[in-house]
């Protein structure tokens, strides 16, 4: 099975640099987006017909906002798109599936801002959603997406000058520390403990031909799905966003 995530911050421009040829080469048969920016109504109507595929998507209330979908080949026995938390269900940012033998969970988690005023609710996002895995930590889980954290020094292209910088502190770093803690295998790890994998650049300063970037995507399965994982990669060299996609390929 092959799973792809991508935060192709907006899915209408991204259709119009090529998108729908690239999905259709993939032969996933998962594919996991965040950060749609767009109501189900304002999708590009070829992107919500797609051969062979189920869609699922969870929008933002606010237009041109957020949002997310899943294209299954797969159907889900059942769909859930809420934390629990107001704010963060009504910006679209989950979509659950499950699925006969694993739950894959797809997920936009919140930046906190440059100036720092929403880590306050980053780290409450974080805290509902830890709490949310302790109790599903037994199960065969697949968490997906854009989680906003680069969680070790290797993780980004300039560590020492963002330590305090939103994404890279340690208050935010150990978020991931503790999922880890629960037993979840951060799957791109697990084949390549290498620095300069990165997955998102920002748009200044030409910072992606410089590759000056962060690994911020991610993929983690539960301790139960370690042995069944076949790769994890990143798919660097697909244009179109300030992300790139990243996967893996696993035998269930």
């Amino acid at each position: 099975m092959r799973i792809i995530s991508w935060n192709v911050n907006g899915l209408r421009s991204i259709y119009q640099k090529g998108f729908l040829d690239w999905f259709n080469k993939t032969n996933s048969d998962i594919v996991c987006l965040q950060e749609i920016k767009a109501n189900i109504n304002q999708v590009p109507f070829e992107l919500t017909q797609p051969d062979s595929y189920h869609l699922y998507f969870n929008c933002a209330k606010k237009k041109g906002y957020s949002g997310m979908i899943i294209y299954s080949k797969k159907k889900a026995l059942k769909c859930t798109k809420k934390l629990g938390l107001d704010r963060f269900d009504d910006e679209g940012r989950l979509l659950e599936l499950n699925f006969p033998r694993f739950t894959l969970i797809n997920l936009y988690l919140p930046h906190g801002k440059r100036d720092k005023s929403d880590l306050n609710y980053k780290l409450k996002v974080y805290k509902k959603l830890i709490n949310r895995l302790e109790k599903m930590k037994n199960k065969n889980l697949i968490l997906i997406g854009d989680f906003n954290i680069a969680h070790t020094e290797i993780d980004l292209a300039r560590p020492s000058q963002n330590k305090n910088n939103i994404m890279f502190t340690q208050t935010e770093r150990n978020q991931i520390n503790k999922m880890l803690g629960l037993g979840f295998v951060d799957t791109f790890r697990k084949f390549n403990k290498k620095s300069g994998n990165y997955t998102w650049w920002p748009y200044f300063a030409n910072a992606r031909a410089k590759d000056l970037g962060w690994r911020i995507d991610y993929c983690f399965v539960s301790q139960k799905l370690t042995a069944k994982l076949k790769n994890a990669f990143i798919l660097k060299n697909v244009p179109g966003s300030d992300h790139c996609p990243i996967g893996i390929e696993i035998k269930i």
